[in-house]
């Protein structure tokens, strides 16, 4: 039986298999979502072959996320009264349904089923998986346990586009392959999701469908590092979704592999820094998070503008990407580990689901914004307008942080 931590966050004896609990939640959280953004690189193929326009690219996105929101709202109470274990046995399934439903497309309608099914998985998943890994971690380390979580997140969502574009570009069966190799990592994770304890992560109480809400304790601190996430992951999403196409109008020619690893680099570079600076409490972190963010969108913005051909915009635009991606990695991360930090464990599923939420909803809004300003004023324009508004927004954000710290 898995003994909840104490008041100071501390379990002293770890149950038996609890390593293995820790080790298979945070390996089921990566496959997760490394299948999630699979598709990234392969959004310019499906634009050629379905005849997608850049508004269509980021409504894909908008779908998954708001796919994750309303499922969210369901599944963030439901696995603190049901507990963990069936909720991420329905989770992983749908996952696998949904890279199903992408390896068989033949049209946009299969797309956007795809995208929307694999938004339920992460829904259904995403709380319940993080607060396990609080729950589940050997020693009691909360902080520990939320980097874990934090990484692993960021790496996976990196890792995605890197894994598809590579498989896309030099092996067989481009819009098929990755989805199949996503199914056959889905497996060994649901076998460890199976062998959890029935009673990980439940309370005891019964659930009802409610308006969501936070637990009083938590509402006035959780506002600040839900938009910190929210901004780090609305720059996030769109540059997986735009950033392959802008990559080779800006290089002059298109590679998925090239492009994919444009997009997912942010992610990598971001795990990272989260690596690095794992020892940061989450006021540094953010505040760091959010300067990187703002230098790395301004970057972003250059490397498009720069007349060095090629060569220096691809050098520009990837260290762009290595900027935004520490500030991505550090906004999240501290963000992350200060929910962690805040939510009762009584709800702690469900506070961390609604943090998801806030970070969901926010970055599909913005993402859908870019789309629309590209479809009208062309990637270029749009690329730049996004990365002014979201640089200066990470900027107020900032400045906000330390108005409320030197209270």
């Amino acid at each position: 039986m898995i003994r909840s931590p104490g008041p100071a966050g501390m379990i002293r004896s770890p149950a038996p298999g609890g390593r293995i609990r820790y080790a298979g939640l945070g390996y089921a959280l990566t496959v997760l979502l490394t299948g999630t953004n699979l598709a990234t690189p392969l959004y310019a193929v499906y634009e050629h072959v379905f005849g997608l326009s850049p508004l269509d690219v980021t409504l894909l996105v908008a779908v998954y996320a708001a796919a994750v929101v309303v499922t969210l709202l369901i599944c963030g109470p439901l696995a603190d009264t049901a507990g963990y274990r069936p909720v991420l046995l329905a989770g992983l399934v749908a996952a696998g349904c949904g890279s199903a439903l992408l390896a068989a497309a033949t049209g946009p309608g299969w797309l956007f089923a795809g995208r929307a099914v694999q938004g339920l998985a992460v829904g259904t998943c995403s709380g319940a998986l993080t607060a396990g890994l609080v729950l589940t971690e050997p020693r009691g380390r909360r902080a520990r346990a939320s980097f874990l979580a934090a990484t692993a997140t960021t790496a996976a969502v990196g890792l995605g586009p890197v894994l598809a574009g590579a498989l896309a570009q030099y092996a067989p069966a481009p819009r098929v392959l990755s989805y199949l190799v996503e199914i056959a990592l889905l497996v060994p994770a649901v076998a460890v999701v199976a062998l959890l304890p029935g009673s990980l992560g439940r309370t005891g109480q019964r659930w009802q469908p409610r308006w969501p809400g936070l637990p009083p304790p938590v509402r006035a601190a959780f506002l600040a590092p839900a938009v910190v996430s929210l901004l780090a992951w609305a720059v996030a999403y769109v540059v997986l979704a735009l950033v392959p196409s802008y990559a080779a109008a800006a290089l002059g020619g298109s590679n998925l592999f090239v492009d994919g690893t444009a997009a997912g680099s942010l992610l990598l570079v971001a795990a990272l820094a989260q690596a690095v600076c794992r020892s940061w409490d989450p006021a540094r972190a953010q505040a760091a998070g959010l300067i990187g963010l703002a230098a790395g969108l301004l970057g972003l913005i250059a490397a498009g503008l720069t007349g060095a051909g090629p060569a220096g915009s691809a050098a520009v635009l990837f260290a762009a990407m290595a900027v935004t991606g520490c500030g991505q990695g550090l906004a999240f991360m501290g963000g992350l580990r200060r929910i962690n930090e805040i939510a009762p464990p009584a709800a702690r599923a469900g506070t961390v689901s609604m943090f998801y939420v806030v970070t969901y909803a926010g970055s599909g809004l913005v993402t859908v914004g870019v789309g629309l300003l590209a479809t009208l004023f062309g990637l270029t324009v749009s690329v730049r307008w996004f990365g002014s508004a979201l640089a200066a927004a990470c900027l107020c954000m900032l400045v906000a942080l330390h108005s409320h710290h030197g209270e």
